[in-house]
């Protein structure tokens, strides 16, 4: 099913946009004015994956975030937050080294973003159990500072936030003023979003979208000027947490999304993961092995399409390190 956003002004689409179920937060959003030349700025946690196979992920967010006046102030000193492996040997080694990080973004006074679903998961499950745990447990606050001050670390002190780059978009920045910055309005192009597994779901403390029936990609297209493309399976996992033991059932899931996608009509597929990006676009020809057809479906960064509304050159988005083409999204929006 495609879903047609009226041209009639693309702030409105955005904040008209409806799948059925209707979300608090998003509705109290639509009722906040948003100041588009405010000043935003985050401690960025650009994680792991971004800054190796998905390097484009960064630099597109890099180039959407300084188009939009938004400062990011990079924890260089981050560790990795596990992807959620650190709780298989120790939850307590899970909760120290992601309490780390938080402290860190805690020390600059900002609040901590990352454009990684995965990341978003780990550490904001680890800072709503630590939140709970000074209230609760004060005990087990304690042994994890105790062990971060042993390694010299500033102790966790549960006064930020944990917020994915798509909910600073939508929340924070605002799909008003984002719609006021866009230049090049992606008017043609067939969106379909992929949510997958993180963002979504074990989220108590910024319970941001409906899990079962989200709305924030979708209006982020509408706002852009894109169509909002709905099809099953958008709001599943990717395979990728099988693909290191049960290949051809990690890729048969990635084959049905793709295919779900397709027969919707999108023209492309947009991800807030990039763990989800490695497994719909990297190995999307091994995929195409296991369903036995040509697929051929392109995979953004939701930075990256974003950013192409906002007038910003496909060469400096890294289009060109995917693995599937992305000339014909590029071709459909006249670059």
């Amino acid at each position: 099913m495609i879903l047609i956003a009226g041209r009639q002004g693309i702030i409105e689409a955005a904040g008209n946009f409806r799948l059925g179920l209707r979300s608090p937060l998003l509705s109290s959003l639509r009722e906040e004015k948003f100041v588009s030349n405010s000043v935003l700025r985050y401690a960025y946690f650009p994680g792991c994956v971004a800054q190796g196979a998905c390097r484009e992920l960064y630099l597109s967010t890099a180039a959407l975030t300084q188009a939009l006046g938004i400062e990011l102030v990079e924890l260089k000193a981050a560790a990795c937050c596990g992807s959620g492996t650190y709780k298989e040997d120790s939850q307590l080694l899970e909760d120290t080294v992601n309490a780390r990080n938080i402290a860190l973004a805690e020390g600059l006074n900002l609040p901590l973003l990352t454009h990684c679903s995965t990341c978003q998961g780990v550490l904001g499950r680890v800072d709503e159990r630590l939140k709970a745990a000074q209230v609760h447990n004060p005990d087990y606050v304690e042994q994890v500072n105790g062990l971060l001050a042993g390694q010299h670390c500033a102790p966790y002190r549960g006064t930020t936030a944990v917020k994915h780059l798509l909910w600073a978009l939508v929340g924070d920045y605002g799909l008003a003023a984002l719609a006021e910055r866009v230049v090049r309005p992606l008017q043609g192009l067939n969106c379909a979003a992929f949510y997958g597994c993180y963002l979504l779901r074990a989220q108590q403390s910024i319970p941001f979208d409906d899990p079962f029936n989200p709305q924030s990609l979708e209006q982020v297209f509408a706002a852009v000027g894109a169509t909002p493309v709905v099809y099953g399976g958008r709001t599943q996992c990717c395979g990728w947490p099988l693909s290191s033991y049960a290949t051809t059932q990690a890729f048969a899931m990635a084959g049905k999304h793709l295919e779900a996608a397709i027969a919707a009509g999108a023209d492309c597929l947009v991800t807030p993961c990039p763990l989800c990006h490695l497994n719909l676009d990297s190995r999307q020809p091994e995929v195409e092995k296991v369903v036995a057809r040509k697929l051929g479906l392109p995979v953004l960064h939701l930075p990256q399409l974003v950013a192409l509304a906002l007038g910003i050159e496909p060469k400096q988005l890294g289009l060109e390190r995917h693995v599937v083409s992305t000339e014909p999204v590029l071709a459909k929006l006249g670059f």
